[in-house]
């Protein structure tokens, strides 16, 4: 941060299973002796020296959390950029550390470091990181989808639900095996029909029998999808067959369907069965492949009935594809319509949404006129207030300079006979300081041979009749007082002005002058 000169937010995570060295670690303080191998730079910049010990700087240490954790056991820390584990890989055994690598990709953001020791290594995890530098043994994270996988954590106590239990190995116990389980079994591996389990995208489930006369993979990108593998003359029956089921959720048979294997063909029963809807299974069906034993006929007639079958196989062949694609070009246009009627509705509800923001738009646009007027309208009464606030201060300014001019000592009451405010000249006469604005004239101390302010302040204020009276003061010095009520300018009472007048140099010339 001091070379490229900018601040960041760093939240460091010091982990380890020992309760001791979590302790010793979240104190903070090294021995004095340490200043053999940290040159004095580090330890002035990072250290704080305490008798014969240094502890880390205050904000470097407010900068780590320090907690107990055990890697295989606890939830890791998450989102990090860097996650250095040096020395710990080489005391756990291949099954341990092959645990620990996928907990580590998933522990790093996207693009972070994993730090390893000098000895260590990622193991077979090449898909999960990638050297960034061999020599010191940094490696970056790499995205790979599987690794994100719940699946890859399932051994950890962490990834178990509130509750639940950590699973313990069991010993599995051999229990006999009832003869009507056998004879399911025998039953269904010699006499039912080779079967597929599909779901209502017709991904293949699970397979019963041979099916490999009937289905076989797809080329290009592997697909479990049961029209994709589809042998050549059995897709567009067990499309069209699909469909019905679906819609209806009726038990459907296709007979006689003539299905290329390798080198011959094959005529077949197609059958496709409904499962029933439950929790665990929703739109699911049983596809059924049963061959058709054809009957034996004499050479001569079995080579007429050849040449007829195959003109008639292959003109129900063309019957067929002719009534997939009626179907087919039936079905797309009733998608079409339908898209058409929504898209119809979509622009409706455009056009609505719309209206909506031009109306919107209008209304901000008025409000933003508005709020220009009234913040025009703001800025002149600032200026104004502004204004009347230069002329406030300069007549307090003319005031102050007025009164303390005058070298005559007043005070202001409030109703309450509370200080509001007083001349310099007063704090010879009574111990007022700025911090007795608002305490009542009574609380204070006066320097006069005079005990009766508040009393007369009162009557004045009660009677509204000034009252002058001569005081003198402790020291020897001679003051005329006068107590005035204090009017506003809206002629209110509001309480009253003492004023002390020094008298002492004319009373000193009336005694000369006699």
């Amino acid at each position: 941060m001091d070379e490229v000169r900018k601040e960041f937010k760093i939240q460091v995570f010091g982990t380890d299973i020992d309760e001791d060295a979590i302790s010793t670690a979240r104190s903070g303080i090294y021995p004095g002796n340490i200043a053999i191998d940290v040159n004095p730079e580090r330890l002035r910049k990072y250290f704080i020296r305490e008798e014969n010990a240094y502890r880390v700087r205050k904000d470097i240490r407010e900068a780590a959390v320090f907690a107990v954790q055990n890697v295989i056991k606890d939830a890791p820390f998450t989102k990090l950029d860097i996650l250095s584990c040096r020395n710990l890989l080489i005391y756990l055994d291949s099954d341990l550390q092959s645990r620990l690598m996928p907990l580590f990709h998933y522990s790093l953001k996207t693009g972070g470091l994993l730090f390893l020791g000098s000895s260590e290594s990622i193991g077979s995890y090449m898909d999960l990181f990638r050297a960034f530098d061999k020599k010191w043994k940094f490696y970056r994270r790499t995205e790979t989808p599987s690794a994100n996988n719940v699946g890859a954590f399932a051994g950890f106590p962490w990834t178990l639900e509130s509750g639940q239990r950590e699973a313990v190995p069991e010993v599995r116990k051999l229990r006999a095996v009832s003869t009507s389980e056998l004879a399911r079994k025998v039953l269904i591996e010699n006499f039912a029909p080779p079967s597929v389990l599909i779901n209502s995208r017709g991904e293949i489930l699970h397979v019963q029998g041979k099916t490999g006369k009937y289905l076989e993979p797809s080329p290009g990108q592997a697909s479990l999808n049961i029209i994709d593998m589809a042998r050549e003359g059995l897709q567009f029956e067990l499309r069209s067959a699909l469909r019905s089921v679906q819609q209806e959720r009726m038990e459907t048979v296709q007979r006689n369907i003539r299905v290329k294997t390798n080198g011959g063909s094959q005529v077949i029963n197609l059958k496709i069965i409904p499962v029933p809807d439950s929790e665990q299974a929703q739109g699911l069906m049983l596809v059924s492949f049963e061959d058709v034993i054809p009957v034996k006929a004499k050479p001569a007639e079995k080579e007429k009935e050849g040449r007829a079958d195959a003109r008639a196989g292959r003109v129900h062949e063309i019957e067929k594809e002719l009534k997939y694609t009626r179907e087919n070009l039936q079905a797309t246009i009733e998608e079409l319509q339908a898209s058409n009627e929504e898209l119809k509705s979509a622009n409706e509800e455009l056009q609505s949404t719309n209206e909506e923001l031009q109306s919107t738009n209008e209304e901000l646009e008025t409000s933003k006129e508005e709020m220009q007027s009234v913040n025009e309208e703001l800025a002149t009464v600032n200026s104004e207030l502004q204004v009347k606030i230069e002329q406030l201060s300069r007549a307090e300014n003319d005031m102050r300079n007025l009164l303390d001019s005058t070298n005559i000592g007043i005070i202001f009451l409030d109703r309450d006979l509370r200080i509001k405010r007083f001349t310099q000249e007063a704090t010879k006469l009574i111990n007022l300081i700025h911090s007795d604005i608002g305490r009542p004239i009574s609380h204070i101390v006066a320097n006069l041979e005079y005990e009766g302010l508040d009393r007369d302040a009162r009557q004045v204020l009660d009677a509204l009749v000034p009252k002058e009276q001569e005081v003198r003061t402790r020291d020897g010095h001679n003051y005329l007082m006068r107590i005035m009520p204090y009017r506003t300018v809206e002629n209110v009472i509001d309480g009253v002005t003492v004023t002390f007048t020094d008298i002492g140099r004319l009373k000193e010339k009336i005694g000369v002058s006699r």
